[in-house]
């Protein structure tokens, strides 16, 4: 606005009724009375070059035409919610945005157990960025249950039951403000699959690239984080030890379905994710096993997730 000798008040008041016409009324800027604070103009002497109207107030008004009716957003939530450590432990926590999505086998080569294939959505939750290591686990408990215990602090921890974990949950919630627990089975595939993509393994369908299987494992598992992490940042989704997870084990059904919990009752847990035992197949994003909450194996571990506040 190139007019010498207006007033401030003059300017807030043209500008507001431009933006106002130019926007079909969707915008209106604030007056001049909403400011608070000290102010000044620039002198076209110091520009360089004199924007179009239009570029000078893309900052503050996104569109300067009739705009179509926005989803409502959710209020930011805080930082420390979406990606933080757990000060106990150092477990790093990556928030995972929810969202909908086809959950079970839609490549054609599953089983009848990973199927039907059907809408499940999910919320907002924060998942632990690597399985539980050993160094962790020892922190909480005082002690390393891991037959692969040379490998080392930083290598996920395993011979744990569900049972099991669901101590190491109490014990580590008693010395925090969270609420961690067990990923839902629904929660950890749409995590594994980078946010509820078509994937075939947990971040992609090289199984080279992010996982640790019998092909390349060497009959041990490694540390967490040198495969490649999935869309998400997360690393070891796939292969490494298998991860429990919350749910009973059950049948799929067909309808949508909001934020399931699994079957109220039953005899086994679900574990997800393959191992470096065995083979590609086992580390499909959709693959499902269940055993009883006091089994254990070398091959079997967990990670956490948070609830977003």
């Amino acid at each position: 606005m190139v007019i010498p000798g207006l007033r401030v008040e003059d300017v807030f008041k043209q500008v507001r009724k431009a933006v106002r016409e130019r926007s079909a009324n969707v915008q209106v800027p604030w007056e001049s009375s909403s400011l608070e604070g000290d102010f000044t103009f620039v002198s076209l002497s110091s520009m360089t070059a004199l924007q179009p109207l239009e570029e000078r107030l893309a900052p503050v008004v996104p569109q300067l035409r009739p705009a179509e009716p926005e989803p409502s957003a959710a209020p930011a939530r805080p930082s420390v919610d979406r990606a933080f450590s757990d000060p106990t432990t150092m477990m790093e926590f990556l928030l995972v945005p929810g969202g909908c999505f086809q959950m079970g086998e839609t490549f054609g080569v599953g089983y009848d157990w990973e199927k039907p294939a059907h809408q499940v959505c999910v919320s907002d939750f924060t998942m632990g960025k690597f399985p539980v290591t050993q160094g962790q686990w020892k922190r909480v408990m005082g002690s390393n249950p891991s037959y692969f215990s040379s490998c080392g602090d930083q290598c996920p921890v395993e011979n744990v039951s569900w049972n099991e974990a669901q101590v190491f949950i109490h014990k580590l919630n008693s010395q925090s403000d969270k609420q961690y627990r067990l990923p839902t089975e629904a929660e950890w595939e749409y995590a594994c699959r980078s946010g509820g993509k078509h994937e075939m393994f947990c971040g992609g369908n090289d199984i080279e690239a992010v996982a640790w299987y019998d092909r390349n494992s060497e009959k041990q598992t490694h540390p967490v984080g040198q495969k490649q992490p999935n869309g998400l940042g997360l690393y070891d989704m796939s292969g490494n030890v298998w991860q429990w997870v919350q749910d009973w084990y059950g049948s799929y059904g067909s309808g949508s379905e909001k934020d399931p919990r699994g079957p109220v009752s039953g005899s086994q847990r679900v574990f997800r994710g393959g191992c470096w035992l065995l083979d590609a197949e086992s580390a499909r994003a959709v693959t499902r096993r269940g055993i009883g909450p006091g089994k254990f194996d070398d091959n079997l571990g967990f990670r956490l997730v948070a609830p977003v506040r």
